[in-house]
């Protein structure tokens, strides 16, 4: 409902003036969020430029960069081969730009009792090897599984990074990061998993109603909660943040580009519950961004 207010607000901003420019961002619901504040943000010192963001999933704003129908594609996930074939085949220049950094978080009701699981524990959960909890030290309950829709670049990293498999059939594919949430709240057998931004506010207090579980490795247990988890690399569920242009960024979207990844952007972005970007991270955008 934010995001669909946040687009009449710009449309109307923009009604009837000649000299706006418009970007225009499309894709991952682990951005949208982030995104839209980001954008709200630069538009209060840049009365000339409006930023239209919706979500949807990775693969909606990869579609639609292919498609040449957006500016900007969000998007927590690379590009797939298929998808580059396809933009080379449709002109489109693919140019990735890494923004933020996010921590995927599993996440169970607070009644479960379960604080931690090794990944090789998620693994066998998310592929059906493991259906009761009793196997993994909690109650005689039967799991239930909650994951995002096929098009949704976190549903394609857990697949790839973490399971390495195929999901179990009996998972619920969630239109949106806070439908699994909503879910989670009203399920105590429940697990899913979320982007740590979305539970976790800019104070770093977490959201009443759900558990993160810590991930269990090598005789210790790690919280994507603790930001030097993160930051020092023990905390093994992390993943770059993209947003895939067409062509070498110019004008209005590298400005906005440029303020994203200046430090008053990346304080938002940490106050959002998301991560900076490292010093290799910044050395890559910016063969991108200063490309004459």
């Amino acid at each position: 409902m934010r995001v669909f207010f946040a687009m009449i607000f710009v449309l109307l901003l923009s009604c009837g003036r000649s000299d706006i420019k418009t970007i225009v961002i499309r894709g991952s619901d682990t951005e949208v969020n982030l995104v839209l504040r980001l954008a709200e943000t630069y538009m209060e010192t840049h009365d000339k430029v409006s930023v239209a963001v919706t979500g949807g999933g990775s693969g909606t704003g990869i579609a639609a960069l292919i498609n040449k129908k957006t500016d900007i594609a969000n998007s927590s996930r690379s590009f797939k081969k298929a998808e580059l074939r396809l933009a080379e085949e449709r002109g489109v220049d693919v140019i990735p730009i890494i923004f933020a950094v996010d921590a995927l978080s599993f996440i169970v009701h607070p009644d479960l009792s379960i604080d931690a699981l090794s990944i090789a524990d998620i693994r066998s959960i998310y592929t059906g090897q493991i259906d009761n909890w009793n196997a993994v030290g909690g109650p005689d309950l039967p799991i239930s599984l909650y994951g995002r829709q096929g098009n949704s670049g976190t549903f394609t990293f857990i697949q790839t990074e973490i399971l390495k498999a195929d999901y179990d059939a009996s998972m619920k594919q969630m239109n949106g990061t806070s439908q699994i949430i909503e879910s989670i709240k009203n399920d105590k057998a429940g697990i899913g998993y979320v982007g740590i931004g979305y539970i976790v506010n800019k104070t770093g207090e977490q959201m009443e109603g759900v558990k993160v579980l810590s991930i269990a490795e090598e005789n210790k247990e790690v919280s994507p909660l603790e930001t030097a988890a993160i930051i020092n690399g023990d905390y093994p569920i992390v993943r770059p943040l993209y947003q895939y242009l067409d062509g070498y960024p110019a004008g209005v979207l590298k400005a906005f580009l440029e303020y994203e990844l200046s430090d008053k952007g990346q304080t938002i972005i940490s106050e959002n519950g998301y991560f900076p970007i490292t010093k290799k991270h910044r050395q890559q955008n910016q063969k991108y961004l200063s490309h004459e």
